[in-house]
């Protein structure tokens, strides 16, 4: 499922196709996704203006003229793709409808968004702007890991007196906006932590040394286009890199990249989760 680097990497993709753009046309082919979309949602959208588009934790928001914001979640396999030409760069030519196009976009730069997604997790719903941060999904959300509101003092916080795994902690969305698998397991290695120590022993000298990892972490992944693994495409179909610069993500049984260790990367399960981790590095 798409982390933070991911979705960012998207809205970036979408911004100059979508901001300060009207909706000329949406198009909904399925009365649902993960859950169903919200009554008229076509009509609604049509002749609506992007007037910003914004991301919170995993998902995207765009916020529209008539002073509601489409929430996006792209799901597993969700793709958002941008084909026509927003930029008079170039030309593309719409490509012909596919299966799994649940929602198009016709923008009246001539620009067009599909919504793809075979598995159908992804999902949209329409929310009020002005109490957009009060929907159930949004309301329990830490802080974003690289804003202002995410520093040491809130990090040793969150972890103190915790017996939950340093891994769990992290991936609480809760604690921090956005973190999942694969970069909490890459941020433990940079931070010599081993994945299964209880939060609440952890030193919070070496707690609030995450918190530059943590952002290092997912600006490179960000700088890289995210990570492409399975289904995970960038607005114009390009695959992400930062899977090509894991540390120990998805390398089980490979040689560490600390100079001078000589242990091999180990998978374990946390609560039905593959964590990759160095049992010399983070002990």
């Amino acid at each position: 499922m798409p982390e933070l680097p991911e979705v960012e990497t998207v809205r970036r993709g979408l911004a100059p196709s979508m901001e300060g753009q009207v909706i000329t046309c949406a198009q909904v082919n399925r009365p649902d996704l993960r859950w169903a979309f919200p009554e008229n949602m076509a009509e609604r959208l049509t002749g609506a203006r992007v007037e910003r588009l914004r991301r919170r934790s995993k998902y995207i928001l765009a916020d529209l003229s008539t002073g509601e914001t489409l929430l996006i979640h792209l799901g597993m396999s969700g793709r958002m793709l941008v084909s026509g030409d927003p930029l008079g760069q170039f030309v593309h030519d719409h490509p012909l409808p596919e299966k799994h196009d649940h929602v198009v976009f016709d923008m009246e730069n001539g620009a067009r968004v599909t919504f793809n997604d075979p598995r159908r997790f992804g999902a949209m719903d329409l929310l009020d702007t002005k109490t957009a941060q009060e929907h159930p999904l949004l309301a329990k959300i830490g802080p974003e890991p690289l804003g202002n509101q995410f520093d040491e003092s809130h990090l040793v916080q969150v972890f103190s007196g915790r017996n939950t795994a340093v891994k769990t902690t992290l991936l609480d969305q809760k604690n921090v906006a956005g973190l999942g698998n694969i970069y909490v397991c890459e941020v433990l290695y940079r931070g010599r932590i081993h994945p299964s120590s209880k939060a609440g022993e952890i030193a919070a000298t070496q707690v609030e040394k995450l918190v530059p990892i943590i952002r290092d972490v997912l600006s490179e992944a960000i700088d890289a286009g995210g990570s492409s693994l399975k289904d995970f495409r960038q607005a114009d179909g390009e695959l992400g890199y930062f899977q090509h610069r894991f540390d120990v993500y998805g390398r089980e049984g490979e040689p560490c990249r600390t100079p001078g260790c000589t242990d091999l990367i180990r998978r374990i399960s946390q609560s039905g989760r593959s964590t990759f981790y160095c049992p010399t590095c983070q002990r």
